[in-house]
């Protein structure tokens, strides 16, 4: 992303002068819409994300309340992100009662594997609309649109219904979620306004590089990337330690296995290394610089940098104007080179039937269009 597309302007004018604290960067997907270079994640608030301990919810609620004072203000959930939607909504709800300037929503549309031949323009807007319910607002920020299977007829004409629902006013953008060079380009081909895409992108992850950017910088679409800290791989307190055999999370599980076909555990801790001896002059952490390289990347717009208590707000804290010095991304860049990426283009491997990608996704998660 150009430089010029960058807006510093404060989100919240008022909120500097009396704090004279500098805000998060931001940049335009549109003309007339801007989010801030991080945006703060909510998969890791899901039910399904934990598997050891509860989530305090007070805490992470004070959190996203601390983050939107400092320009983090967009957030990033799911329809099949189970209690995320009426979680932010309760923010959003205790903000408006206050008088309190509310964050901007991007949800997502993720039909069932199990619906996919069978989704009806009704279905379609009864997920929409209970989205809508779930965080009290008229209209969604973004909405971003998934489909788990190619091989499915009807994805081009089931985007076309969001299409028709942004018509209505109920969504703004029209984005996409893990969708690779291909079939991105056949949405984009078919009139389908495609803001954003988000994928997985990191130095762990770095497919998008092979195909998607090209399509990014041919049709004006931006990446928002997930998984630049793989689920808090990316950090201090890896450095050193042995092959786990065990994990607290559904990250954790995810990103070992992007571990295992990238770097390799050795590969791993020498990157850790050197991002450390690239971090440490600067100020930054691990997470920090890995967060950075990825914000370097030409055709990204933002990072989305998961939420789920107040320790990880200074993290996020920390980046705010701090670009990553060119020559500290040409050294990772270099390292990087001596190693694999994960193969295909995005989320390819996660819908291949029978691999071990595929195996940890859940993909049948609405249920019910008239749940709540």
């Amino acid at each position: 992303v150009c430089s010029s597309d960058l807006v510093r302007q404060p989100y919240n004018q008022e909120y500097m002068i009396m704090t004279q604290a500098p805000l998060m960067d931001r940049i335009h997907i549109t003309e007339d819409y801007d989010v801030p270079r991080v945006i703060n994640g909510g998969w890791q608030l899901s039910a399904g994300h934990a598997l050891e301990r509860p989530l305090d919810l007070a805490d992470a609620s004070r959190a996203f309340n601390r983050l939107i004072d400092m320009g983090f203000d967009t957030f990033d959930c799911a329809d099949i992100y189970t209690g995320v939607e009426d979680f932010f909504g309760g923010i959003i709800r205790e903000r408006r009662k206050a008088g309190l300037r509310l964050p901007q929503i991007h949800t997502k549309f993720v039909p069932d594997l199990n619906d996919l031949a069978n989704v009806t323009p009704a279905y379609v807007e009864n997920i929409i609309t209970r989205s809508l319910r779930r965080l009290g607002v008229e209209r969604l920020d973004a909405v971003q649109f998934h489909w788990w299977d190619y091989s499915v007829p009807g994805m081009v004409d089931v985007a076309g219904e969001l299409v028709r629902l942004q018509e209505k006013g109920l969504i703004r953008l029209i984005s996409t979620t893990n969708f690779n060079a291909v079939e991105l380009r056949k949405l984009i081909d078919a009139g389908i306004p495609v803001a954003t895409n988000q994928c997985q992108y990191s130095v762990l992850d770095r497919r998008p590089a092979m195909r998607l950017e090209r399509l990014c910088r041919e049709t004006g679409v931006k990446l928002l990337c997930y998984g630049t800290v793989a689920g808090g791989f990316m950090s201090e307190k890896w450095l050193g330690a042995p092959k786990p055999d065990h994990f607290e999370n559904r990250s954790l599980v995810k990103y070992a296995l992007v571990i295992e076909d990238s770097l390799r555990w050795e590969g791993f801790q020498a990157l850790l290394a050197l991002m450390k001896e690239i971090g440490d002059p600067l100020g930054l952490s691990i997470a920090n610089v890995s967060t950075l390289w990825t914000l370097s990347r030409p055709e990204v717009a933002a990072a989305i940098i998961g939420t789920r208590s107040s320790r990880h707000v200074d993290g996020n804290a920390a980046l705010i104007g701090r670009p990553l010095p060119p020559e500290a991304v040409a050294r990772i860049d270099a390292f990087l080179a001596g190693f694999p990426t994960v193969d295909g283009d995005c989320f390819d491997l996660e819908r291949l039937d029978g691999s071990k990608h595929r195996a940890i996704m859940r993909m049948n998660l609405v249920n019910s269009v008239d749940g709540k």
